[in-house]
């Protein structure tokens, strides 16, 4: 084998080439000359060494298979793939987004379990309130599996003139003993700021007159008062909406989307509060209100203001202290913020 890997030698010296690959033709046959000096007899073993230094001249050189003797030119080739498969994987062994912290992932989890009733956008607001930057459908991969609460949609309208228009509507509550007690909302389109409630059991012309007479003192009433076409709204209280200077906006009959944001509000009462709550009597469902309002307006994350409060709720850093929890509403909802120890 010797004797050939010399007579190999002596032919391709007549070829005329540059020293640098003189040289690294030199380097491949004076290996495979040291590789047949240690092996013993029977068949030759290549050592990892050996691989790479060929798949090495390879790179540099790749005319270097056509003094390759000891092994097929496939074989370097081979080796050159199977080295450049092991390189990327290597650089691949972390796929996907960095791993999020487990104090991040017991957080989503606490907040789901703690509060049945909110979904992956109202904990992806408590987040960002926390000074905790992650995508909302990370916070959804995040929770605990439960069945879903079915919540209807609606699409805004008037996004002109927002802060020239107010809703109202009246929201019916059955209490313990089935009477029925009637509470009247207005809302502010501007912030979805609860202007003003107030409950009865007998909703008559003259009660609605005084509570837009209290709702709106001196000159804060609203260019346009958007209502529904209830009977209740009779000439009494059209006459004292037309004396304080609004215009009122009738909907058309049986289309509550015409008015969605007071009854996306009513929606969310009913779905966030009242229908975990047994009623007594008008005390209480005023009591219940209440709490439920200092909630929604201090607390409560809204998609349409970009998940924020109708009060602005400034965002906390993350090195601003521990995260404390505030239950509001009776526990059925909670405050999350970050208290200095």
């Amino acid at each position: 084998m010797i004797t050939i890997l010399s007579a190999v030698v002596s032919l391709l010296s007549f070829r005329v080439r540059s020293r640098a690959s003189l040289e690294l033709e030199l380097v491949a046959l004076r290996h495979q000359l040291t590789v047949l000096r240690r092996q013993r007899p029977g068949r030759l073993r290549f050592f990892s060494t050996d691989r790479l230094l060929w798949v090495w001249i390879y790179r540099v050189w790749p005319q270097v298979l056509n003094a390759m003797v000891l092994v097929k030119p496939a074989t370097v080739i081979q080796w050159h793939r199977k080295g450049f498969r092991l390189y990327w994987r290597w650089r691949s062994r972390r796929l996907g987004r960095p791993k999020m912290s487990t104090e991040i992932r017991d957080l989503i989890r606490q907040m789901s379990l703690a509060n049945p009733l909110w979904g992956a956008p109202r904990i992806h607001g408590e987040l960002l309130k926390l000074g905790i930057e992650v995508s909302q459908a990370t916070v959804g991969r995040y929770m605990p599996w439960r069945p879903k609460v079915p919540s209807a949609t609606w699409r805004s309208f008037l996004h002109n003139h927002r802060t020239d228009i107010a809703a109202i509507d009246t929201l019916i509550v059955a209490t313990a003993t089935f009477r029925l007690l009637y509470a009247l909302i207005m809302l502010g389109h501007d912030r979805r700021k609860v202007i003003h409630f107030e409950v009865t059991q007998n909703p008559t012309q003259a009660w609605l007159s005084r509570q837009i007479t209290e709702a709106f003192p001196w000159d804060t009433a609203p260019r346009y008062l958007l209502r529904d076409r209830d009977t209740s709204y009779g000439p009494a209280f059209r006459n004292r909406v037309q004396i304080m200077g609004m215009t009122e906006v009738v909907t058309a009959p049986r289309s509550p989307w015409q008015n969605p944001y007071v009854e996306r509000l009513i929606g969310s009462i009913r779905r966030e509060c009242l229908d975990h709550i047994i009623i007594f009597n008008e005390s209480h469902l005023r009591r219940v209100l209440s709490s439920y309002f200092q909630y929604y307006h201090r607390t409560r994350t809204h998609l349409s203001l970009d998940k924020d409060c109708p009060q602005p709720r400034r965002v906390q850093s993350s090195s601003a202290g521990k995260i404390i929890v505030f239950p509001e509403v009776g526990g059925l909802h909670h405050r999350y913020e970050r208290r200095a120890a």
